[in-house]
């Protein structure tokens, strides 16, 4: 999977729940995609283009920390490539287990997929 380095010089700009990333072009993630997002600060986001909407969640899977990115996506759900455990990228929710991952708000502004994230 092609990871997007987020320690560029990319705008933020506050927003109503957190600062607002440009991540990159939506032309960089093609539909049916999944992407790793890496911050500056070494935290991880998985982002998804599923029918031509883009989604993001935790980049670790709670089992065993193994890579959303790494695994693979079916509709709205990703499974995590280690043991299976499936997620619906749109509510963090897990049809596996009862655990959950967190769900981050995507934009597309003027053709950028931007991220709402807190504590950069």
């Amino acid at each position: 999977m092609q990871s997007f380095n987020t320690s560029s010089n990319d705008t933020t700009e506050p927003s109503e729940s957190g600062t607002l990333v440009a991540v990159c072009p939506v032309d960089a993630l093609p539909q049916g995609t999944l992407r790793r997002l890496t911050f500056s600060n070494g935290s991880e986001l998985a982002l998804y283009n599923i029918d031509g909407e883009y989604y993001a969640t935790d980049n670790s899977c709670p089992h065993r920390g193994a890579a959303l990115s790494d695994g693979t996506v079916i509709g709205h759900i990703v499974e995590c490539s280690l043991h299976g455990w499936q997620f619906d990228v749109r509510t963090g929710e897990c049809l596996t287990v009862t655990e959950k991952i967190k769900t981050f708000e995507v934009r597309d502004v003027e053709g950028m997929i931007n991220v709402v994230v807190e504590n950069l």
